[in-house]
């Protein structure tokens, strides 16, 4: 899939925004533009523009400069960003935005591209159920194999579907063994080792993943102790999960601990961080058999009595009898962006790097031949990411190429890299609210904005596409880090750092500000 030249080549003329771009683009602009007040009258420094008609004059208040909006931001660090039109690619505004950044889940826009290059928006993720030996009397004469094909949208509620066509089948018994196959993408514990151990959103990989390799976790406190419940929940299926064990240990920290011992994944929680009644979302370790399990159970439910699980080193020969498919890929990167999954991230890239004959093992291998993509498809002048989700600490970013990136890439409009392809990517981008100094949405705000946001301690990133009110289209990202700060965090500080909330609420607010300023300045 080849972008259109005529558009990378007038970037380049424009001198602005190609990796050999003019001084300007090194740092921070010697002086923010302001608005010229039109009728030669000004009002005060205010948060944003503001026009009102006075005795036939228009008043246009002083918009504040990015250098004193970052200030007051009291973020420490480094902020740095860059805003380019997206019609011309001109860069309108930028402060240290050749400056490497860490991305945050904004890289997960990026991880969208790539995917949708290597894949393309109708490729689907497939999961079967396949006999190696001939169905006799509703009994398999061989195995049945449970095959992953890396979805990492597989849910309860599709394996109890696929339980019942089987059952449909005439299916009743196995002569063989219960076999279940994830090698479809490398097997990864966790997505990044650094994070705490309980952090559901970072969970193992696999080739065969389930309801995001998550696992239900409640409590409730009675006469005699604590009622826990340990599911494989969806949306219209439970299944109880005996592969992962809870126990409650009379203790205040640390809230909880995990081991791994043979078959089961082990777990104790803080009876002093319960309290009466709660539930989350823990990771899960073994994925291929945590779906094993929880698929052995409701194949029971339907009257299908299995053998114990076994786990297959190589794909299975033999015929499919249930085969299900995933969503197209652009409904699945669209959920992924809106709801920021990082286990969609990591398999969708993945996935993408063996489509384009990479024999990644690796996460870090992974990202990095992403990053080569990136390089070589929008000339970008050097990301660095170290997996596909953005939740490494060492993945980065410059402002430059981030926005270079969104640019070529643009709405699936002429002219784009994804025109033709239907891999358009301000459409699956989530709108993002813009907010009064309270924090509540403000519904009818005149800008239009469609971005990926990243959080991670003491980092914040925002990037996309904002259309201001006279229709003119810009193209942005935000990075803001304080990585001194962050590296400094101990492990047990890592789930709710001191003035985390605080620092990040600032960032977001920063955010919000910049937008309104260019489009009062540029618009």
């Amino acid at each position: 899939m080849n972008h259109d030249p005529r558009f990378s080549r007038r970037l380049f003329l424009g001198g602005l925004i190609s990796a050999a771009a003019t001084p300007v683009l090194a740092g921070a602009p010697a002086s923010s533009p302001r608005p010229v007040a039109r009728g030669g009258a000004t009002g005060g420094a205010t948060g944003g523009a503001t026009g009102g008609a006075t005795g036939g004059a228009t008043v246009t208040r002083a918009v504040p400069a990015a250098e004193a909006l970052v200030e007051a931001a009291r973020l420490g660090g480094r902020v740095t960003f860059a805003v380019v039109d997206a019609r011309t690619g001109q860069l309108l505004e930028g402060m240290g935005a050749d400056q490497p950044q860490p991305p945050a889940s904004v890289a997960k826009a990026v991880t969208a591209l790539y995917a949708l290059d290597a894949l393309g928006p109708g490729f689907r993720f497939s999961t079967g159920l396949v006999a190696t030996g001939p169905v006799q009397g509703g009994v398999i004469a061989g195995d049945l194999v449970l095959v992953g094909g890396g979805d990492p949208t597989l849910s309860t509620d599709h394996l109890a579907e696929m339980a019942a066509a089987l059952r449909q089948q005439g299916v009743t018994g196995v002569a063989g063994r219960f076999r279940v196959f994830g090698g479809a993408l490398p097997a990864i514990a966790a997505i990044d080792p650094a994070q705490p151990d309980h952090a559901g959103y970072n969970p193992a990989i696999s080739g065969l993943n389930l309801n995001y390799n998550q696992v239900y976790f409640g409590w409730q406190r009675g006469q005699g102790g604590y009622r826990l419940s340990l599911e494989a929940r969806a949306d219209r299926v439970n299944a109880p999960v005996a592969l992962t064990r809870m126990q409650v240990v009379d203790r205040q920290t640390p809230t909880f601990t995990f081991a791994a011992n043979g078959a089961y994944e082990d777990w104790t929680v803080a009876s002093g961080a319960l309290g009466n009644s709660g539930s989350r979302l823990l990771p899960v370790r073994r994925p291929a058999l945590y779906a094993a399990e929880v698929f052995h159970t409701l194949a029971a439910a339907q009257g299908l009595r299995l053998p114990p699980a076994e786990l297959a080193n190589s794909p299975p020969q033999g015929a499919v009898l249930v085969q299900r498919q995933s969503d197209d890929l652009q409904t699945v990167l669209r959920d992924m962006l809106r709801w920021s999954t990082n286990l969609t991230a990591e398999t969708v890239g993945l996935t993408a790097s063996l489509a384009r004959g990479m024999g990644v093992s690796s996460l870090s291998a992974s990202g990095r031949a992403m990053s080569d993509w990136a390089q070589a498809r929008y000339g970008l002048a050097g990301p660095r990411f170290a997996d596909h989700s953005g939740l490494a600490d060492s993945s980065r970013i410059t402002a430059l190429d981030m926005v270079r990136a969104l640019t070529l890439a643009g709405s699936g409009g002429a002219g784009s890299g994804l025109a033709g392809s239907g891999g358009a990517l301000r459409p699956i981008l989530r709108r993002h609210a813009m907010r009064d100094a309270a924090g509540n949405e403000l519904r009818n705000h005149p800008l239009k904005v469609d971005a990926k946001t990243g959080t991670l301690n003491f980092a914040s990133a925002l990037s996309g596409y904002v259309t201001a009110p006279n229709g003119r289209e810009m193209v942005f990202a935000i990075f803001a880090a304080d990585t001194a700060r962050r590296d400094a965090l101990g492990p047990a500080a890592r789930d709710n750092p001191p003035g985390g909330r605080e620092w990040t609420a600032r960032a977001r607010r920063l955010q919000q500000q910049l937008l309104e300023r260019w489009a009062a300045v540029y618009a």
